[in-house]
């Protein structure tokens, strides 16, 4: 009884154990000269330099990493914050009010369909090379995920329990503290693990154009050096911050949304 969850904790291991054995079996095959891609063993080594500066192969990033990925994470927590805040208490607004909707809504769907990366020169224009832009974007890849899973949690909210929070005397302040915020939490957060993920990706794209420092910056400057193992180890960087922030935010829902999660307990005893 106690192998099986253990077997069960393994298993998630299983295919990126045997994607990384191929990936290097493939690298180590000669099908590809190795300078194109990478064995894992090479980009470790070259991660593990740029990390704790072993021998120096990564030149003027050895040691780095800790620097380049605080730049990274600053601009993602800067503009994740804005849009957090702003897309949820936007959200609510547009989900619970009738007249904000009809006055802000229009205006937010026509500017969600563009791409966030065709707002690079603008940013650029407004902000200068520097932080800012790249804040900016990272808000904007954020924001609209956020702000529509919350219009979502909100109007979906049972009806029932508003009524039945109107018939004691309850006002909209009360309402929307008690019942429907807590009801919309799900699709909150739902919105927030999105939000992070676009947030990454779109600092990596801020960062190769319009700032000279951050992961994405050390990417894009590897690739034109032709140090692939470098741009993928940047690459896994990346992905191992954004897979650590979807984490926190995970560990947040599961700590708030405590009731669900007893609610669902109590369902299957039933």
């Amino acid at each position: 009884m106690r192998a099986l969850p253990l077997i069960g904790r393994l298993e998630r291991y299983i295919v990126p154990i045997l994607v990384i054995a191929g990936w290097e079996a493939f690298s180590r095959s000669g099908a590809l000269p190795a300078a194109l891609l990478p064995a894992p063993s090479t980009v470790v080594w070259a991660w593990a330099d740029w990390i704790f500066a072993i021998n120096g192969s990564t030149q003027t990033y050895s040691g780095n990493w800790i620097f380049d990925t605080l730049a990274s994470l600053m601009r993602v927590l800067a503009g994740f914050g804005i849009a957090a805040a702003l897309g949820v208490l936007l959200g609510v607004a547009i989900g619970w009010s009738r007249l904000v909707e009809i006055v802000i809504e229009p205006t937010l769907q026509a500017l969600r369909p563009i791409p966030p990366v065709s707002w690079i020169p603008l940013a650029i224009i407004w902000f200068g090379i520097a932080n800012k832009p790249a804040i900016f974007l990272v808000f904007l890849g954020a924001f609209f995920p956020i702000l529509l899973n919350t219009i979502h949690g909100v109007k979906t909210c049972d009806r029932n329990l508003i009524r039945a929070g109107a018939m004691v005397g309850g006002g909209n302040h009360e309402l929307l503290r008690f019942i429907v915020v807590p009801a919309a939490l799900p699709s909150i957060f739902a919105g927030l693990r999105i939000g992070i993920g676009s947030a990454w990706m779109l600092t990596v794209t801020a960062e190769m154009v319009a700032v000279k420092s951050g992961l994405g910056y050390v990417l894009w400057d590897s690739y034109y050096f032709l140090r692939y193992d470098l741009v993928l180890a940047a690459m896994a960087s990346i992905g191992m911050l954004g897979f650590l922030s979807d984490l926190v935010i995970r560990a947040i829902m599961a700590r708030v949304l405590h009731w669900q999660r007893n609610t669902t307990i109590q369902g299957e005893e039933d």
